[in-house]
């Protein structure tokens, strides 16, 4: 990879990049220096990227610097599970935008992870096991499981139109 393909990947990418890392943390300033470091690793390593695969090397790389800061942040905060029963939604509201990212929020966070790179980023199974780590079946099934709290979450989508 040289300068002008990684110029050309930031002009590409960085949009995508963020909206991945915003939809995971809520919090722009954190998004914006996640993608930053995440450029900057890529940067450090340029030389032994193939720029064809430089979309999946940024991914990859913001998805780790992601996990590694949602890690540091949980130690200064507790954690609680999600009781997915608990967060069930049956009454009818027009902002369908709006209720899907507060169903999004209640997953677990490597079934949100995988959705969002399937239906948001638009990742083959192999590519968002190489991105996170996962093999393909473990990938789908996470997709399978996140989908279907979502289906239960939000109800019909009649009634959310």
């Amino acid at each position: 990879m040289n300068l002008n393909d990684y110029n050309q990947c930031v002009d590409a990418h960085a949009d995508g990049v963020f909206r991945f890392v915003l939809k995971h943390i809520r919090d722009k300033d954190t998004a914006r220096d996640i993608v930053q470091d995440s450029f900057e690793k890529m940067w450090r390593k340029l030389e032994g990227i193939d720029a064809a695969k430089s979309k999946t090397y940024l991914f990859t790389t913001a998805y780790h610097t992601l996990v590694d800061y949602t890690r540091k942040a949980s130690r200064k905060a507790p954690f609680t599970e999600v009781d997915h029963n608990e967060h069930y939604h049956q009454k009818q509201y027009s902002d369908l935008k709006e209720v899907l990212n507060r169903a999004l929020e209640q997953l677990p966070e490597i079934q949100k992870t995988v959705v969002m790179l399937r239906d948001y980023e638009g990742y083959d199974y192999e590519e968002i096991g190489e991105i996170t780590g996962l093999n393909e079946s473990q990938v789908k099934v996470y997709i399978f499981r996140a989908r279907t709290f979502l289906k239960n979450y939000l109800g019909k989508v009649e009634a959310l139109i």
